[in-house]
């Protein structure tokens, strides 16, 4: 299997819910489905389907992390220097509007556009890898084609 890429913050955060659900939410929600099956016949016990439900989700996304975990392969930022690469926070600016937006390109386990972490997979992050400070690039978006240039570039 082919590794997966991820900072040291993306990977405690997987790592702190993976420790949640397996301490917290999997005991509560085995608390859940004994306390409904007490209420006698399951077939019309609407609280034991919905606590089954969330079982099947919790055990899912728990198998899931865990598969993400045995494949990831931490990079620190910090360690990188040069052109755009993993881990790398890029301020560009829209050619078109002015716009200037900051990004830190992670892998897309961690990915989160509303917090400024952009998929290593994305139209974007690939356009801007092995780009420096001072280049323009274009890219071509869901949205349409976009120009950017490149602001800064930054690995702490």
């Amino acid at each position: 299997m082919e590794k997966i890429p991820i900072t040291p913050k993306g990977h405690s955060a997987l790592e702190a819910e993976l420790k949640l659900l397996k301490s917290e939410e999997r005991p509560a929600i085995i608390r859940a489905i004994a306390e409904a099956r007490e209420h006698g016949d399951l077939s019309e016990n609407a609280e034991y389907h919905s606590a089954r439900e969330k079982q099947s989700f919790i055990e899912g996304r728990i198998k899931e992390l865990e598969a993400i975990l045995s494949l990831v392969d931490v990079i620190d930022p910090q360690s990188l220097s040069g052109s755009i690469k993993f881990g790398a926070t890029v301020t560009v600016v829209d050619e078109d509007t002015d716009e200037e937006k900051t990004w830190q390109i992670v892998g897309e386990h961690e990915a989160n556009i509303e917090k400024g972490l952009l998929n290593v997979k994305s139209p974007i992050a690939r356009a801007l890898i092995g780009k420096d400070a001072g280049d323009s690039v274009e890219v071509r978006t869901p949205g349409g084609e976009k120009a950017y240039e490149v602001l800064s570039v930054n690995y702490t």
